[in-house]
């Protein structure tokens, strides 16, 4: 039986493998197909971690044959297929050339140089195209500009008790459940010195047939870019992300809100010079219950690991929010715990989309600080003398994963200290983490961690000395610095930078209510002071430009 002529061509992005797209409204299975593509361009535009690229191409791919399973008709381009052009713009081109749909049909894309790439495909052959709003998300970019709309600040604060209000989400009538929107002053404890108690393992998900043959292919199509494939265990599926929700909110919720901030380095005291080996797995191995297990444990925490699958949309923000929600509901984890992980998703997922869609592709490109520096050369490989930036950086290569205050505190403030050009940070922050799509990465980067954008997304720059590391981790201990020292031959780095960006920003932040505070402890700095830490600060900088990439 001759096959009908293709009515419509339904194209599904990398990202997208969500079951219940509104691309699928009026699907027909007899006269309708969908289009999938591995390309080059998005694992080399930025040098993709190889844990990123196999967790993007292993979902595609069982994303795929869960389609060909009900029957439908999917046109997909494997990466080492020959003829492969390498960018989606062009596969679709061709794709749509040999198919001649009727129509195209698409969700927006979430990150504008790809849907750049995709207009220009369609509109270039003229082909007729209905663009379909992502309903994954629990806001709009209409509703978003709405809010936007009239307000002489943005701040995510306002906006998530309008998203709670609007879903009904830890709600007791027309006020928030406890009485409170937020309880952050209960959520910013550290472990102490005796460490973090008992804590599972996250539940792994040992590759299968499928994703071993993606994890061969991108060893031999990407061995040159960063990271290890080693130890591979995320959430593929949309089965295996649910396994991996319920995982979470029964074991690590409910102290999740506690210790959220908290840091612990992979063996305790920790050395700068670790090797990637003694942090990673053993090649192929899983490293349950040994010295590396226990170094994934100590990254992991209470943290969910389940922003890779909801950006891949193999779960939806409102079931996690569900689930978080009858925890506490059910007693077992407290309001603070699920305030403080509804809000992530809730609140800062959803406002930094927003942002985002408002605001590029100009976005991309601001320095409200005029931060010039290029990035250390470490930040590739991990080798500094530096103990926290070592271990976060190395973790960040074994696993593709570092959890918040590890990139805004550790990672993030370095470069906003030494002043690092912001468009470097965002390009290495979206290139070496398994969860970043560049909808959520920039506007974090950009606007949380460098103050780029001059104010628009965070009311003040995230700045602290030292201290504030040694505050919240064991990463010190190991470490020849010393956190309280400014200047001399074991000053942390980090310190001599703190004092240095406020004296190299001391008018702009003047104008900051919330500085107040740090701009009254700068003013009782001497002159000959200043201009030791200005001497220091400037031998950091030239050595972190040696080699710099």
């Amino acid at each position: 039986m001759k096959r009908p002529k293709v009515r419509h061509c339904v194209v599904v992005l990398g990202d997208q493998l969500d079951a219940e797209s509104s691309a699928w409204d009026g699907f027909d299975p007899m006269q309708d197909v969908v289009w999938m593509a591995e390309v080059m361009e998005e694992s080399t535009h930025v040098r993709s971690h190889l844990a990123r690229s196999a967790l993007f191409l292993s979902a595609m791919r069982h994303f795929r044959d869960a389609l060909k399973l009900k029957g439908w008709t999917v046109h997909y381009r494997e990466l080492d297929e020959r003829g492969n052009q390498g960018s989606l713009e062009s596969e679709l081109s061709r794709a749509l050339v040999e198919l001649k749909p009727a129509r195209v049909i698409r969700v927006e894309a979430g990150d504008w140089r790809v849907e750049q790439q995709i207009r220009r495909a369609i509109q270039s052959l003229g082909i007729e195209e209905d663009v379909r709003v992502d309903r994954h998300f629990l806001c709009t970019r209409e509703e978003f500009a709405v809010h936007v709309n009239g307000r002489k600040q943005l701040r995510m604060e306002f906006f998530y008790r309008e998203m709670r209000r609007r879903h009904d989400v830890l709600m007791d009538g027309d006020q928030p459940l406890g009485g409170e929107w937020n309880f952050d002053a209960e959520n910013r404890e550290s472990f102490g010195k005796a460490g973090p108690g008992p804590v599972g393992d996250p539940v792994a998900f040992p590759p299968d047939a499928t994703t071993q043959e993606v994890l061969r292919l991108v060893a031999g199509q990407l061995g040159g870019n960063p990271g290890s494939l080693a130890g591979f265990d995320w959430a593929v599926t949309r089965e295996q992300a649910l396994v991996a929700l319920m995982d979470f909110i029964r074991w690590r919720l409910p102290e999740f809100g506690r210790y959220q901030d908290a840091m612990w380095g992979a063996d305790g005291a920790g050395s700068g010079e670790r090797s990637e080996a003694e942090l990673n797995l053993g090649e192929g191995g899983s490293g349950r219950g040994t010295k590396d297990g226990t170094a994934r444990r100590n990254a992991y925490l209470y943290h969910s690991r389940l922003s890779a699958a909801l950006n891949l949309k193999l779960l939806h923000p409102r079931e996690v929010i569900r689930a978080a929600e009858d925890a506490h509901r059910a007693g077992q984890a407290s309001l603070a715990s699920v305030e403080g992980f509804i809000r992530q998703i809730l609140g800062w997922r959803e406002y930094v989309r927003g942002i985002y869609g408002r605001f590029m592709p100009e976005y991309a490109d601001r320095n409200a600080l005029g931060a010039s520096e290029p990035l250390p050369w470490f930040y590739w490989t991990g080798r500094t003398d530096m103990n926290c930036l070592a271990q976060v950086i190395r973790q960040t290569l074994a696993l593709g994963y570092a959890h918040h205050i590890q990139r805004l505190m550790v990672t993030g403030l370095f470069a906003l200290l030494l002043g690092v050009r912001p468009r470097s940070v965002h390009e290495w922050y979206l290139a070496v983490y398994v969860d970043a799509v560049e909808w959520v990465e920039l506007p974090n980067t950009i606007g949380m961690s460098q103050h780029a954008d001059g104010g628009l997304m965070a009311s003040k720059p995230y700045v602290a000395t030292g201290k504030y590391i040694q505050r919240m981790s064991n990463y010190c201990a190991g470490c020849r610095y010393a956190p309280e020292k400014a200047t001399g031959s074991d000053a942390c780095p980090f310190t001599t930078l703190y004092w240095d960006f406020l004296l190299r920003h001391e008018a702009f932040l003047r104008k900051n209510p919330r500085m107040g505070m740090q701009m009254r402890n700068l003013a009782r700095l001497g002159d000959d002071r200043r201009a030791d830490i200005r001497r220091q600060a400037e031998s950091i900088r030239a050595e972190c430009r040696a080699g710099a990439g």
